[in-house]
């Protein structure tokens, strides 16, 4: 185990009350990089206040943004125009980011310039062949090591060209249409399943032309783009967790406010509700393409839930939280989600070690999980006494009641979850790693079940 942060996540009867999440993770990256491209300043309200995305805004003043962030969040971003970044004199780090890396490889394939992307050991592990083998195709040039980061991108005209994916990736996507900003003639994309489309909506607002037919998306290159004000909603996919826990704890009521609702990202809303729990969503405004509002979830009764291939690419970040689901009782099954192995770390095996150390059922499958709660009622783990607050050097133990977080937010957030259903402190090693989307998350968890 790493020596990480240690969290203590009690036991809770039930969660209750109000909460704003932080901007959405996604359209923080994407409203950062494309107001880059954007001739004027841009003002963003909300951005993300996490790590991953300060990644990406780190790699932008090192190619000559100009940028701010004032004490409230707001970002202010002087663009530079199409084809106009300054070349890096040092290696542009992404950090733990894979949206960082793979966009931005996109929007340097069609500069003047050589770069250098690279990442944290995390990072380096994960795949960027898929974002390699398009943009050599559209005329750029990409050394990678074994299809694996640092990648060094030869900037080079761009040729628009049509790209059918064999797996469903908003990464990818949004990197290939990034490109093709820069790229002669039109550039277009066919999914072979809808992802979140964030960065479609983003290019339309800032001006690009973009058109949709059925599954495919074309964006045509050389037009130049209007610097924007904009504000982003909460992140949905860190308002899961919440929603998880209010559907999971009887008595629990959970109030969401101004969080994204757009219509790609918001499937957990039906697997809660096939779960047993009562979910009202309520559109109060829409902005930059994107609608929001507010999200009420109560719990009632708990059931099963199975997730089959088709549903995967809708839930991607929201597995784990689901996964959390069965510790409170009933089961659930993912299938179809091997993509969930090549994320910050391998989530399918990091959710079932940290759910036995736990005391939970789960077992793996080469493309998913099963994770079974008792019928009714709370688990019963086995845990050394400690102390509620985190400590910065406490390594933990073997015993049990520890779930190893394996420095993925996602998952560190996902163990906190299910402790709440123990009948005794559990720790989560490597709570820190929250930072990366949701700094506050364990002071929010703290309210939600005082």
């Amino acid at each position: 185990m790493s020596t990480a942060v240690v969290a203590t996540v009690s036991p809770a009867r039930r969660v209750r009350g109000r909460v704003r999440v932080p901007g959405d993770k996604s359209i923080s990256h994407r409203y950062a990089l494309i107001a880059a491209l954007a001739e004027g300043r841009s003002r963003i309200t909300n951005f993300a206040p996490g790590a991953d995305c300060h990644s990406t805004l780190a790699c932008l003043r090192r190619l000559g943004i100009e940028s701010h962030e004032d004490t409230s969040g707001v970002i202010t971003l002087m663009g530079r125009g199409l084809g106009r970044f300054r070349s890096p004199v040092e290696p542009l780090d992404a950090g733990n980011s894979g949206t960082t890396m793979r966009l931005l490889a996109g929007l340097l394939a069609g500069q003047g310039f050589v770069s250098r992307l690279v990442g944290d050991a995390s990072l380096s592990r994960r795949p960027m062949r898929r974002i390699i083998e398009p943009l050599e195709r559209m005329g750029g040039r990409v050394e990678a090591t074994d299809g694996h980061a640092p990648l060094t991108i030869h900037g080079a005209p761009l040729r628009g060209m049509i790209h059918r994916f064999e797996v469903p990736s908003a990464q990818v996507k949004s990197a290939v249409l990034l490109a093709g900003l820069h790229a002669d003639g039109s550039t277009t994309v066919v999914e072979p399943a809808q992802t979140r489309d964030h960065t479609e909506r983003a290019l339309v607002t800032f001006g690009a032309d973009i058109t949709t037919h059925g599954a495919a998306v074309s964006v045509a290159g050389h037009r130049a783009l209007t610097a924007q004000r904009l504000s982003i909603p909460g992140d949905f996919s860190s308002a899961a967790f919440w929603m998880v826990a209010a559907a999971a704890l009887p008595g629990s009521r959970v109030e969401i406010e101004d969080v994204g609702l757009n219509p790609t990202r918001t499937a957990l809303v039906g697997v809660l509700q096939r779960y047993g729990a009562r979910v009202l969503v309520e559109v109060t405004g829409l902005e930059a393409g994107e609608p929001r509002g507010t999200i009420l979830v109560e719990s009632d009764r708990i059931g099963t839930v199975e997730i089959s291939p088709e549903e995967v690419p809708g839930l991607i970040d929201e597995l784990p939280a689901i996964a959390a689901l069965a510790a409170h009782g009933g089961e659930v099954s993912v299938c179809g989600a091997a993509e969930l192995r090549v994320k910050e770390s391998d989530r399918i095996a990091a959710l079932v070690a940290g759910f036995r150390s736990l005391g939970i059922a789960a077992d793996e499958r080469p493309d998913g999980f099963v994770v079974s709660g008792p019928a009714a009622g709370a688990w019963h783990i086995s845990t050394d006494s400690v102390d509620a607050s985190t400590s910065s050097d406490h390594q933990g133990s073997s015993s049990g009641g520890t779930a190893d977080a394996r420095g993925d937010h996602r998952m560190a957030m996902a163990f906190a979850i299910a402790a709440l259903a123990g009948r005794a402190p559990s720790r989560i090693l490597g709570a820190d790693s929250v930072a990366i989307s949701y700094p506050s998350f364990f002071d929010t968890l703290d309210r939600l079940v005082a």
